[in-house]
Parts: structure tokens; C-alpha cells; sequence
């Protein structure tokens, strides 16, 4: 079956792998007439009928460009350009809702028509009337600003159009189980001086979430030490939180992401980048003389326990002390030895005088007694 399309603005669109018909203008001449493709006598596989038409036979990509008609004297009589595609079919459509004020909607040809496309999309709540989605062509996207979010069931609706045809796609949405923050702004993880197991975390809203006190967002921070396949979390509504619990001296991975904390049906935000670092560290102390700057000192409230600088676990970064530690323990031990050498020896030879004494005394009595007894009375 052959097919004849109109040429627009000097261009006629056909369907490939189909016949296609294109006409010497718009006489019915029945002179001969000559076919040029792109200034050649070269053409596809092709017939002319008896008045000119030019038939071109399951064309293919090869067949397109400008075609030209000549009478038998040489002389131009129409010309016009040839594209070749598809007609559109029914689009891939996904949307994102990153507040209750915004959506945007993206699409995918899942047919490659290989012509240019014009798009009309629109939207509207279950009672309402069609209102625009705000059209990119170039990136395949619309916008809606402010939707209707106490309705339940929304409808977009996009029109495809190119020169074989067109093709209108329609999507219900439920915006509150679509409802997907962006991930968390500005994510900063410090060290806290003088904590070797606490990390200070502080992020801001995403700049796409609406009025904060009107739709505040819950917020999980988790957190591990670098290589450890166990994450730890923290949940909260403010920035920023302390974590009391890091692996002193290991370098942690720290990333957050939120919710919307009044609908549970809501979706949670992707993770933000992973942020890298290092709790605090002795040997990496300032001047204890030095204080913080006002903005960065922490408030007491973040600290419920005790505030005392914690001792790590990990062997001494200061190997010098240590030494001097120990050796004045050996000197103790040696006076003390002394000590007990001198006193030990003291105390027996005091203790083996006195005995000798008690002896003497007691020999120079038995031999009174004797003396006494021999004398005569």
C-alpha cells in the first residue's frame, strides 16, 4: 500500500521500512520528469509513475534528504526535504516530589522516532481543572509548583507530537507516598578539642524543602569507624548533635539524610556524601590557653554527662612521660630496698645485744649464789 504525506514548510515526513510516495508538486503534469536525491541522478529503490510521482520502496535511513523534480529541458519544477522516522508511542514517565510545594516529572521515549518532538504536559488534583506542567524539551521534564497536597490522587497528563503523529500519556500520582526530601545541605563534621570520643555533627535544611516550622524534617546521622561494616545512627530534628561514642583515634564515616516528620507515608531522603574524619587527639592540642571563637563553643546542654576530658584506651601518644613515669617507680623501689637492708640488720643486732646483756647478768647471779653457799656459817 503506497502512502502520500504533505510536504510542510518544504519538508515531508515519512515512515521507514514503509513505502513512501513524494510528489512532483502540486501539477498533475504528464510530461517525463527527472529525480534527483541530494543533487544526484542516484536513487533508492524506486519507481515514477506516469505523472511524476516518485515511488521509493521500504526506505530506510539512506533514503533520506532533498529530492528534486526536473522536466525534460532540465528545469527545476519542486523540490523538498525527506525525513524519516517513527511516530511516538506512549511515554515512560517517573516523578519526584521534594516538598509539598513542588513536583517534577520527567519522561523517556521508549520508541526512538529519530524526529524532532514537541511536548504539552499538564496536571491537576482529582477536583480540579488542568493547569500547565512547566515544559524543559531539552532535558524532558515539567514543573509544578504548588500542587493541591491535601488531595488524595493526582493526574499528569503529556503529549507527544512530531510529524508522523502524536501520542498522549496519562499517570496517576499519590504525591504524599511520593513525598522525597533531597538530602541534607552542608554537612559538617568537626572534632571536639580536648574529646577523644565525641564528633560534633551540624547540616542545614535542603534549599528545596519549604518553611521549616511548617514542615519540619527528622534527621538520621550515622556514623562508623572507617573499615567497620556496622553502622551506628542518631536520630534528631535540630542541628547539630554531638556523637559521645566514636573509636578514639580512627578515622569515622559520617553521612545524614531526612523525612518528612509528619507523614510516615513520606519517602526518606537519598544519603548525603560521606564526610571523613578524625576524632580529636592529643598530640593535636592548641594552646590550652586558647579559646574558642563564640560561634564554634558548644553549649553546655549538649554535654548531660560527665564533661571531664575522656582518657583513651589506646596507649600513650607522649612515650616520654611514660619513660619518667616508670623510672621514678624504680627509684621508689630501690630506697625502699635500702631502706630494709639497713633496718633488718639494725633491729637483730640491737635485739642479739640485749640477749647477750640478759646472759652476763644472769651467769654473775648463779655464781653469787655458788660463792654464798660455800662459805662457811
Amino acid at each position: 500500500m503506497w502512502r502520500l504525506f504533505y510536504a510542510v514548510s518544504g519538508v515531508q515526513y515519512g515512515r521507514l521500512e514503509s513505502n513512501v510516495t513524494v510528489a512532483c508538486g502540486k501539477s498533475q503534469t504528464r510530461t517525463p520528469v527527472l529525480w534527483h536525491l541530494n543533487h544526484s541522478s542516484a536513487l533508492p529503490w524506486h519507481r515514477v509513475t506516469s505523472d511524476g510521482t516518485l515511488l521509493l520502496l521500504h526506505v530506510d535511513h539512506s533514503a533520506q534528504g532533498l529530492y528534486s523534480c526536473y522536466d525534460n529541458h532540465g528545469l527545476l519544477l519542486h523540490s523538498v526535504k525527506l525525513r524519516l522516522g517513527h511516530p511516538p508511542g506512549l511515554l515512560s514517565i517517573s516523578c519526584q516530589v521534594p516538598s509539598h510545594k513542588h513536583v517534577r516529572c520527567s519522561w523517556v521515549d521508549p520508541v526512538k522516532t529519530f524526529l524532532p518532538a514537541q511536548y504539552n504536559a499538564s496536571f491537576r488534583g482529582s477536583s480540579q481543572e488542568w493547569a500547565p506542567c512547566v515544559v524543559d524539551v531539552a532535558s524532558k521534564h515539567c514543573e509544578v509548583d504548588n500542587p493541591a497536597f491535601w488531595q488524595t490522587i493526582h493526574t499528569l497528563r503529556v503529549t507527544v507530537t512530531n510529524g508522523l503523529g502524536s501520542e498522549t500519556t496519562y499517570v496517576r500520582l499519590k504525591l504524599h507516598e511520593l513525598l522525597k526530601p533531597d538530602p541534607p545541605d552542608s554537612l559538617l563534621v568537626k572534632e571536639l578539642e580536648g574529646f577523644p570520643k565525641r564528633l560534633i555533627v551540624s547540616w542545614k535544611f535542603p534549599s528545596s524543602w519549604p518553611v521549616y516550622t511548617s514542615f519540619p524534617l527528622m534527621f538520621q546521622i550515622r556514623y562508623r569507624p572507617q573499615g567497620s561494616v556496622y553502622w551506628s545512627d542518631i536520630y534528631s530534628e535540630e542541628s547539630p548533635v554531638v556523637i559521645f561514642d566514636a573509636l578514639a583515634g580512627h578515622l569515622h564515616q559520617v553521612q545524614i539524610r531526612a523525612h518528612d516528620d509528619v507523614n510516615a507515608e513520606s519517602q526518606w531522603s537519598e544519603w548525603s556524601p560521606l564526610i571523613l574524619v578524625r576524632p580529636w587527639e592529643a598530640y593535636t592540642t592548641p594552646d590550652p590557653t586558647e579559646e574558642l571563637p563564640p560561634e564554634e563553643r558548644i553549649p553546655d546542654y549538649y554535654f548531660p554527662f560527665n564533661t571531664k576530658p575522656e582518657t583513651s584506651t589506646e596507649k600513650s601518644h607522649n612515650p616520654v612521660i611514660d619513660g619518667e613515669g616508670n623510672l621514678g617507680l624504680v627509684i621508689l623501689l630501690v630506697l625502699f630496698s635500702v631502706v630494709i637492708l639497713i633496718t633488718v640488720p639494725s633491729l637483730i643486732y640491737v635485739v642479739w645485744m640485749r640477749q647477750r646483756r640478759r646472759d652476763h647478768v644472769t651467769k654473775q647471779e648463779l655464781t653469787s649464789m655458788v660463792k654464798m653457799k660455800s662459805m662457811p656459817i
